[in-house]
Order: C-alpha cells, then sequence, then structure tokens
C-alpha cells in the first residue's frame, strides 16, 4: 500500500508524540485530477475510522486509507521534504501523475506541435504571445500560454475562439484542449 520514508515516519513520530492519545494517520485523495492531485495527511482518532478503511503498520504508527483511495494509493510513497518554499509531507503516486511530468511526443503530439509552430504561434506572436506543448495524454493536448498570453485578460477567448478551432481543425483525433498555464503568474500580459 503507501509506504512512509524514513524521513516522513520520524517526522509522524515526532507529531504522535506530542499528542496524550493514540492516534493514527489517515491518508486520501482529495482530488485525482492530473492537473493539481491533491492528498490529505491528518492525525485521526480511533472514533474517527471507518468500516471498508485499509488498516496497516508502518513503522511506529497506524495508516488507514479510506476506501475511496485505497485503489488510487497503491504504490504511493510519503516523503519530508524541505525547500525554499517551505517543507512538509510529499506523496508520489505512480497512479496520478501531475501533467507535465509525461512527455510531449509520439504521433499526435507531433502533429499537435507542427499546428502550434506553424499556424498558432505565428497568429499569436503580434502580441507577443506564445503556446506550448505541455503533454498529450488519452487525445487531450495540454498547453501553455506564455508571453503576452500569460496572464491576458482574453487569454480564455484567444484559447476557445482560436487556438482550440486551429487545432481541432488541422488535428481531428485531438478531443479536448486544456490551458494548464499559471496566468497570475504572467509579468506582460497583453491586456
Amino acid at each position: 500500500m503507501v509506504t512512509f520514508t524514513d524521513g516522513a515516519k520520524a517526522h509522524v513520530v515526532a507529531f504522535l508524540a506530542e499528542e496524550s492519545e493514540p492516534l493514527a494517520v489517515r491518508i486520501e485523495v482529495l482530488d485525482s485530477s492530473p492537473l493539481a492531485p491533491q492528498y490529505d495527511l491528518a492525525l485521526i482518532e480511533e472514533s474517527e475510522k471507518e468500516a471498508g478503511d485499509q488498516i496497516y503498520e508502518q513503522g511506529g504508527f497506524e495508516v488507514v486509507v479510506p476506501r475511496s483511495s485505497v485503489d488510487l494509493l497503491k504504490g504511493a510513497t510519503v516523503d519530508w521534504v524541505e525547500s525554499m518554499q517551505g517543507s512538509g509531507f510529499k506523496v508520489e503516486n505512480p497512479n496520478i501523475v501531475p501533467i507535465g511530468q509525461g512527455l510531449a511526443d509520439g504521433p499526435l503530439a507531433d502533429r499537435v506541435k507542427q499546428v502550434i509552430d506553424m499556424q498558432v504561434n505565428p497568429a499569436i506572436a503580434s502580441h507577443g504571445g506564445s503556446v506550448g506543448l505541455v503533454e498529450v495524454r488519452e487525445d487531450v493536448v495540454y498547453l501553455e500560454m506564455m508571453g503576452g498570453c500569460q496572464g491576458c485578460g482574453m487569454a480564455a477567448a484567444t484559447l476557445a475562439q482560436g487556438i482550440r478551432r486551429i487545432i481541432m481543425e488541422n488535428v481531428p483525433d485531438v478531443k479536448d484542449i486544456v490551458d494548464v498555464t499559471n496566468h497570475e503568474a504572467g509579468v506582460n500580459p497583453y491586456y
């Protein structure tokens, strides 16, 4: 099931040592979207365990996985990470790979890249914008808007009325196009 690294175990044991009553660690998947998977790790009391939970021992503490998360967490690893942004638990899950960690290659991706390079980017270059292919997954194209398109108030319209139309007309195998741009980080939006 879920494996805790030595660093993660040490932090869980330290948190549990501060508590006056025995607690378990519950881990569950709150959102399995590949755009932004979300997990919840919480200390719970015995009374908070539910029928159907998978419960097992993990090096000095009990781990509780709700029935709805059992399959999604098989083979996952929980680690403790420290970085400039802060420290905390990080879940590495082979069942939920975030967008951008896969490859943007293959025949469909190559056709989409060609359309982006030959038609989409020249059309939005006058606004200082460009689009990059992040990943193709199950015939869904994930794009990132850059330059003048990143943070532009018209980015959604550009995607819906321009980019989507151009790509889907030229590559009919594409089922959907999703913008994964962090528009809040745009430094010089066109609008």
